[in-house]
């Protein structure tokens, strides 16, 4: 990718202190797109997981950086296969700014097929930053060490989907020894990609079933109606979630009101969950955000 790459020295003044603290301090960090101090201030969160991610993950992940996003949290990932391009894709949908975290050089973006991803996160105000100059080898470790900058740049960091030996587990563990609160999503307790997950809350992190969870971490007061966002959907999930504003929250109710087959339903109720507008609040009551 042909972009002017900056650096930054360890004893520049423009240096990340954040990163100054952490064990194994990059010598230097090479860096594309927003100067780094432009969102260093901002609260942040790394967001990782599976590159084989379910059906499950791939919905909360969309959820959950589309949320963070809306209320102005920097969504820092690796730009890897499943998880981290699902978080950076709906954090730039949701007009957030993203942070990608690469094992390689700048001038050849990990994996190729993510090349458009990279560019559009630096058209809309996000950085791609690498320890590694460009026509530097790559070599197998640097996908597990690049992680400790993605948890030392963050406030906190979220898995929601890992294998119990996964790269994401190597994030969280470095995200530990930085003093990091580390947070997961639990998963289905059969499924070997949440079995890194259900482990890390067995052993104390934080469990998440909600953005305002993680908002409550990062001490951000969550708001009930966000001032200025534009809704994003078709007219008939509109419909379905002016409804649900204006007090008809019963899943039963809503398909009266609104002529619905249950199909149609749980289609715009699935999408709107996803897309941060509301939430499930059990036996069929759906709340909105």
């Amino acid at each position: 990718m042909k972009m002017k790459v900056n650096i930054l020295k360890r004893d520049d003044v423009a240096y990340p202190e954040i990163l100054k603290e952490i064990p194994s301090p990059p010598k230097e960090l090479y860096w594309v797109g927003a100067p780094i101090n432009s969102w260093l201030e901002l609260p942040k969160v790394a967001i990782v997981g599976s590159r084989k991610a379910s059906a499950y993950g791939q919905g909360v992940t969309t959820k959950l950086a589309s949320e963070l996003a809306s209320y102005g949290v920097v969504v820092i990932s690796g730009l890897a296969l499943g998880i981290d391009s699902i978080a950076h894709r709906a954090a730039l949908d949701a007009g957030g700014i993203t942070v990608a975290v690469l094992p390689t050089g700048l001038d050849k973006i990990y994996p190729a097929s993510h090349t458009n991803l990279a560019r559009e996160i630096v058209a809309k105000n996000g950085t791609l930053i690498s320890e590694h100059a460009p026509g530097a080898p790559i070599f197998k470790y640097q996908f597990a060490t690049r992680t400790r900058i993605e948890s030392g740049l963050a406030d906190a960091v979220i898995v929601i989907e890992a294998g119990i030996n996964g790269g994401s587990m190597n994030t969280a563990r470095y995200a530990l020894d930085q003093g990091k609160t580390v947070m997961a999503v639990p998963g289905n307790i059969t499924s070997p990609t949440s079995a890194g997950t259900n482990s890390l809350i067995k052993s104390g992190a934080l469990p998440i079933t909600d953005a305002s969870d993680i908002l409550f971490a990062l001490k951000i007061q969550p708001k009930k109606n966000q001032p200025g966002r534009v809704f994003n959907g078709s007219e008939q999930e509109l419909l379905v979630y002016r409804k649900i504003q204006s007090g008809t929250t019963d899943q039963e109710q809503l398909a009266l009101e609104l002529n619905l087959d249950a199909s149609g339903l749980n289609s715009a109720l699935t999408i709107l969950e996803i897309n941060g507008y509301i939430r499930a609040s059990g036996n069929g009551i759906w709340t909105p955000l």
